[in-house]
C-alpha cells in the first residue's frame, strides 16, 4: 500500500459500480463499530447503505494503512461542528483527513500535516442554478453569471459549489460559515479567494485544485497553510488513487481543471 509524503496530498477515489460482490460488502459490514451499524440502519435505499459501506471500507483501511492499526482498531471523533479526527491515539494523529460522497462515488482526502477539505458532486442533477447561486453566494459570485452563456452555468454552478464545500469542510465548521461569507475568482492565471469584512481569514493561507472525474464527478480540494513556502501548501503534489477498498489501488491521472494562482509547477 502507498504511504504518504510530507510534500503531498493524496485523493482516494471509489465508485459505488465497482463492488458488487456481496462477500466483499459483508466484509465491510464486519468493520463498522456500534455507531455506524446504527447510522447504516437508517437508510432506508439499498444504494445508499452500500454507498455508506464503501465509503467507510474506504476511510478505515487507507488510514489504518498508513497508521499501522487494523481498520476495526480505528475510533474517530467529532469537533463541536461534526467534522471527524481520529482518535486512535493519545496525542493527536499525524494525518488530516476528509471524506466526501455523491451519487456514485467517494472520496477521500488525506495529509500529513494540513488541514484540508473535500467535496464531490454529481453534474448531472439538476438544480435551480440561479435561485441557489442568489440564495447561497456572494453578490459577486451570483453577478458573474450574467456574463456567461446559459449553456454555462451549469458548469460555474458546480465549479463555485464544490470549492465552497471544499473550503468550510476544511475549516470544520460546515455550513455554520455563511457562503457568502467568501468568494472565489476565476482568473486566467488561476483561482483566487477573497473574505468578507466579517470573516476573519487570510487568502495567502489557502490553496485549491479542482478535478473533473469520469466526465460526471466534479471534485474540489482545499488545504490551509500558513507557512507560505515551498514545504507548505504551496509547494503540495496531489496523487490520486482510485480502485476499491482492501484490494486494489491504483494511481490516475487527472486533468487539473482549476487551481490557485499561488500554486507553484509541481503542485
Amino acid at each position: 500500500m502507498v504511504k504518504i509524503q510530507s510534500d503531498e496530498i493524496q485523493l482516494w477515489l471509489v465508485e459505488d459500480q465497482s463492488v458488487d460482490d456481496k462477500d466483499v460488502l459483508d466484509s465491510y459490514h464486519a468493520l463498522l463499530n456500534n455507531e455506524e451499524l446504527k447510522r447504516l440502519e437508517r437508510f432506508v435505499f439499498p444504494r445508499h447503505k452500500k454507498q455508506f459501506l464503501l465509503s467507510r471500507a474506504l476511510l478505515r483501511s487507507v488510514l489504518a494503512n498508513f497508521l499501522e492499526l487494523t481498520p476495526e482498531e480505528l475510533v474517530f471523533a467529532r469537533n463541536a461542528y461534526g467534522k471527524p479526527r481520529i482518535a486512535s491515539f493519545a496525542a493527536r494523529a499525524p494525518l488530516h483527513f476528509n471524506l466526501s460522497h455523491t451519487n456514485g462515488l467517494s472520496v477521500l482526502a488525506i495529509a500529513a500535516d494540513n488541514e484540508l477539505g473535500v467535496d464531490a458532486e454529481y453534474l448531472t442533477r439538476r438544480v435551480d442554478i440561479l435561485k441557489l447561486a442568489r440564495r447561497y453566494f456572494s453578490a459577486e459570485e451570483a453577478d458573474s453569471f450574467q456574463a456567461l452563456d446559459v449553456s454555462e452555468y451549469n458548469e460555474r454552478f458546480f465549479d463555485l459549489w464544490t470549492l465552497k464545500e471544499s473550503y468550510i469542510k476544511a475549516c470544520g465548521m460546515g455550513m455554520a460559515i455563511p457562503l457568502k461569507d467568501f468568494t472565489f475568482h476565476f482568473q486566467p492565471q488561476g483561482l483566487e479567494i477573497s473574505f468578507a469584512e466579517g470573516r476573519e481569514d487570510s487568502p495567502e493561507h489557502w490553496y485549491f485544485w479542482q478535478y473533473r472525474y469520469r466526465e460526471q464527478f466534479q471534485l474540489a480540494l482545499a488545504l490551509k497553510d500558513g507557512s507560505g513556502d515551498e514545504a507548505g501548501g504551496a509547494g503540495k503534489k496531489v496523487k490520486i488513487y482510485e480502485g476499491v477498498p482492501m484490494q486494489e489501488f491504483t494511481e490516475c491521472g487527472l486533468e487539473t481543471r482549476n487551481r490557485s494562482a499561488t500554486l507553484k509547477e509541481t503542485a
